[in-house]
């Protein structure tokens, strides 16, 4: 059940039957080094805490800024109110698409700190097990046919929640051991009426393809986008 804690600075919303720790230190890296949970990290525009929930796994994120302006103001945001802060809209999307039944991380919890004018927040959310993105597995091998349809389905469910991943390329799809397909990475995404933003979500993904064909020589071929459509068509 979601529940939600509010002060005047801070908000919290939280996925109780994933989290019985102590909600208000669960967004600090500090508190999970302290329980001896943390198992992992990765690296981006911020450190990705990777931690041992009694559930599930769980990838803590505090949002950073990119680019030339990131190094200015690395991680704070004009608030314009709780709703449209990006930890707490990422936390909801990521909530109905797991209720529609799309592969995606399970939202854990979010948090908004708000300063005068701007806010700061931070996302905890599942960690995929076992699972590696397209880039690091067409390095090493092609995928099969019925891989590249499993990917196709996975992205038709997401549109018809009418969700339009404003980054949809393969380093944001991953495939598990099980030989599941996921899709990550929601920050800025957003539910989008109707069909004709569509056919440019795909055209990025293809685009995606291409890119990493001619930078890293991965196992793809223009046959495989067929797979991967009639998956979607199907």
């Amino acid at each position: 059940m979601i529940k939600i804690l509010q002060t005047n600075r801070v908000y919290i919303v939280y996925d109780d039957e994933l989290i019985n720790e102590c909600v208000d230190g669960c967004f600090f890296a500090e508190y999970w080094q302290q329980q001896g949970k943390i198992i992992g990290s990765a690296q981006g525009r911020g450190t990705t805490w990777f931690i041992q929930l009694d559930k599930l796994q769980g990838a803590l994120r505090h949002y950073c800024r990119g680019g030339l302006f990131g190094k200015i103001i690395s991680d704070h945001y004009l608030f314009t109110g709780w709703q449209k802060t990006r930890s707490l809209q990422e936390f909801y999307l990521l909530d109905k698409l797991t209720y529609a039944g799309v592969n995606v991380p399970k939202p854990i919890a979010a948090r908004v700190e708000k300063g005068m004018f701007s806010y700061q927040a931070d996302l905890l959310s599942e960690k995929i097990p076992d699972a590696q993105d397209l880039v690091d597995i067409l390095q090493t091998r092609a995928l099969s046919k019925s891989e590249y349809q499993a990917i196709g389905r996975q992205i038709k469910k997401m549109h018809n929640a009418q969700v339009n991943h404003s980054d949809l390329n393969i380093h944001n799809i991953l495939l598990d051991k099980a030989g599941e397909i996921w899709l990550i990475d929601f920050d800025k995404c957003y539910q989008q009426s109707g069909d004709n933003w569509k056919a440019a979500n795909l055209a990025r993904l293809l685009r995606s393809f291409n890119k990493e064909l001619k930078k890293r020589a991965i196992k793809w071929q223009l046959a495989d986008w067929q797979h991967l459509m009639s998956g979607y068509s199907a």
